[in-house]
């Protein structure tokens, strides 16, 4: 019969859920510091992960359900931009990667909204640093694996008829 409407946004918020909590578990128990695209990164996980958990709660059906999936596919769909981006900048050769700059607060504070993301999307020589990996990918490697993966949920539930 397989996952019910509920249960399979359950189970993408659940993964939302660890994918923040091995975040937290870097940062502040491995001391690895998230640079601005990895920030950038955990803020999408926390949108795509509330769009789920508030759809499980609803457990929609017809045009709901295609809502929800909509939102995660088009959120999912971000992150795969900012984890591309993320994997482009830690595989260019050292001579190509851009100079560190200011940090997220330091961007945040001191630029209009749209020209700090556009700042941090261009990324620094933080982000192309691997601090991490696991089965030949990074942290970001990961990270954009986990989106299509959110990605590809939002498509199965969208193709679901009832």
């Amino acid at each position: 019969m397989g996952l019910s409407v509920r249960w399979t946004f359950f189970s993408g918020f659940l993964l939302c859920a660890l994918m923040l909590a091995i975040a937290g578990y870097f940062q502040f128990v491995e001391g690895l510091e998230p640079c601005p695209l990895c920030i950038l990164s955990r803020m999408v996980v926390l949108a795509i992960g509330g769009v789920f958990l508030v759809a499980a709660v609803h457990n929609p059906k017809g045009w709901g359900l295609k809502v929800y999936a909509w939102l995660g596919l088009v959120i999912a769909l971000v992150g795969v931009g900012l984890s591309g981006r993320h994997v482009w900048l830690q595989n260019l050769p050292p001579d190509q990667v851009p100079s560190c700059g200011p940090g997220l607060s330091f961007i945040l504070d001191n630029f209009p909204l749209a020209e700090a993301l556009e700042l941090v999307f261009r990324g620094s020589g933080e982000c192309a640093e691997v601090q991490w990996s696991f089965l030949g990918l990074t942290i970001p490697g990961w990270t954009l694996v986990a989106f299509l993966f959110l990605g590809g949920v939002s498509l199965w539930q969208m193709r679901r008829t009832y």
